[in-house]
C-alpha cells in the first residue's frame, strides 16, 4: 500500500537526518511540505528547469544551486557557497524536492529520495520482478542492423551542454574550486584520474 506524502517524507528524514526540509509536488502544485520550507514561489521555475533538462542552476529561497546532476527522474544541485544542497526525484505521479544542510551529501541521499517517491506511488512496478534484463532478442524480432557509424544528435547536444558547463564560471571550474577549498581528498583524487584519462584520450 502506498505511503501518504507526510509519512514518506517523515521516513525519509529519519533515514537521512541531513535532509531537513522537503516538499511533495503533483504537477506544479505543492501537496505537502515540511513547516520549515516555503518554496511556493520557486516551484514553477524549478520544475520548468528540470523538465527542460538544460539549466545550469536553480534558485530556491533566494539561494543559487549549481546543477550537479539533472536527469528526467532525478536532480542534484549544490550551493557553491556552502549553503547546502538540493536533491529531487520524481515518477509519473509525484516530485519530491529535498533540502540538505551543508554537511549533507546530496549524491548519497538521492537514492533514498527516489525510494521515498516510489513508496508514494499507486502504480505497480514498470516490469515484472521476475523478468530478466538483457539476453537474446525475442523470437521473431530481429535486432536492428547497424548502417555504419553515426553520431547521435542527442549525444552531440549533451557534449555541447558539457562544453557550456566547462566554460561557465559556476560550472566545472566552480565545482573544482569548491572541492579544492574543502580539501576533499576523494574528489581531488578522482579528478586527477579523469584529468590523466582525458590527456590520454587526446594524446596531450
Amino acid at each position: 500500500m502506498p505511503e501518504d506524502p507526510a509519512t514518506a517524507v517523515y521516513n525519509l528524514m529519519q533515514s537521512d537526518p541531513n535532509i531537513i526540509a522537503a516538499a511533495v509536488i503533483k504537477g506544479k502544485q505543492i501537496i505537502y511540505t515540511t513547516d520549515n520550507w516555503d518554496i511556493s514561489g520557486d516551484v514553477d521555475r524549478v520544475v520548468s528547469s528540470w523538465m527542460g533538462q538544460n539549466a545550469q542552476f536553480i534558485m530556491v529561497s533566494g539561494v543559487k544551486y549549481s546543477i550537479l546532476q539533472m536527469e528526467p527522474e532525478r536532480l542534484v544541485a549544490i550551493s557553491l557557497k556552502g549553503e547546502g544542497s538540493i536533491c529531487a526525484a520524481k515518477d509519473d505521479e509525484h516530485k519530491l524536492l529535498c533540502y540538505l544542510q551543508p554537511d549533507g551529501d546530496a549524491r548519497g541521499a538521492i537514492m533514498d529520495v527516489q525510494r521515498a517517491v516510489s513508496n508514494m506511488s499507486t502504480q505497480g512496478p514498470y516490469m515484472d520482478a521476475s523478468a530478466q534484463m538483457g539476453g537474446t532478442a525475442s523470437a521473431g524480432v530481429s535486432a536492428p542492423v547497424s548502417a555504419g557509424p553515426t553520431v547521435d544528435p542527442q549525444l552531440k547536444g549533451e557534449i555541447q551542454s558539457f562544453l557550456d558547463w566547462i566554460k561557465d564560471s559556476e560550472g566545472l571550474a566552480g565545482y573544482i574550486n569548491y572541492y579544492l577549498q574543502q580539501n576533499n581528498a576523494q574528489i581531488i583524487s578522482e579528478l586527477s584520474k579523469i584529468y590523466n584519462e582525458l590527456r590520454q584520450i587526446f594524446g596531450v
